[in-house]
């Protein structure tokens, strides 16, 4: 079977040198089964605070309330992702645009009053995703959640990524990032981190902010034998070396 890589993007790494989106549509091109992951943090508070809506945040995590959510789903599902699949499909690539919600493939429940509509993943439909695979498209995956019945939620974008590579058994996980990888105190490059290491690192304080999503999705893939990597998504051809098997970024370990 081709290999599955999902991609996670997010808005501060597509800049001049970034080239994350020409891999994407190389790999698939050379028969990879790229799945890409968004977020799209930085419009959605840009947005907010054009709409004069409070953005407050608890433990890393924006507090969504019912005005703010309709924000958060405009931004991610019609900016973000379409320009996303825009993109792709301008380089040759053939993307479809999807949420969570489409097809109830990302299920979520809320979990923290003080977050309000954010939810936290209970399940992923791998058959869905695995449906767009099969017709040989790209899927760009905005990261709302459906709450049932219907009631949309904001969902973490490391989060649902990591969430996606386990129900897909995907080969692989790229987090594609504005630094080289996991730094340490002297911000030197961790090659390499397993859970051991990875706990030292939380208790010196060296773990902080979106750091800490994306190791824990993807410690939560590689539970499943996904190979999972942090990497400097704004320098050329990152995607690419990775899946050429060169050592990029940090690989973590079960």
């Amino acid at each position: 079977m081709a290999t599955t890589t999902v991609v996670k993007i997010g808005g501060s790494t597509l800049g001049s040198q970034d080239t994350s989106l020409q891999d994407v549509v190389a790999l698939h091109r050379e028969g990879l089964r790229p799945v890409v992951v968004h977020g799209g943090g930085a419009m959605i508070t840009d947005w907010l605070g054009k709409m004069q809506i409070e953005s407050t945040f608890v433990d890393g995590l924006r507090s969504t309330s019912e005005a703010a959510l309709a924000v958060v789903v405009g931004v991610l599902r019609g900016v973000v992702n379409v320009q996303l699949v825009g993109e792709i499909v301008g380089l040759g690539g053939n993307a479809v645009g999807v949420s969570g919600v489409d097809g109830g493939a990302v299920k979520a429940r809320r979990y923290d009053e003080r977050l309000g509509y954010v939810g936290e993943v209970t399940e992923v439909d791998g058959t869905f995703v695995q449906s767009l695979l099969d017709a040989g498209v790209i899927p760009v995956i905005a990261p709302i959640g459906l709450e049932p019945p219907s009631q949309p939620l904001n969902i973490n974008a490391d989060t649902v990524a990591g969430e996606v590579a386990r129900a897909l058994r995907a080969d692989s996980l790229v987090f594609l990032t504005d630094v080289d990888g996991l730094l340490d105190g002297s911000k030197a490059l961790i090659t390499e981190v397993g859970p051991a290491r990875a706990a030292e690192l939380r208790a010196e304080g060296v773990l902080s902010g979106g750091m800490i999503p994306k190791l824990d999705a993807c410690f939560r893939a590689a539970e499943v034998g996904v190979r999972a990597f942090i990497a400097n998504g704004t320098q050329p051809a990152t995607l690419r070396r990775i899946a050429r098997g060169e050592a990029v970024g940090t690989r973590i370990t079960d």
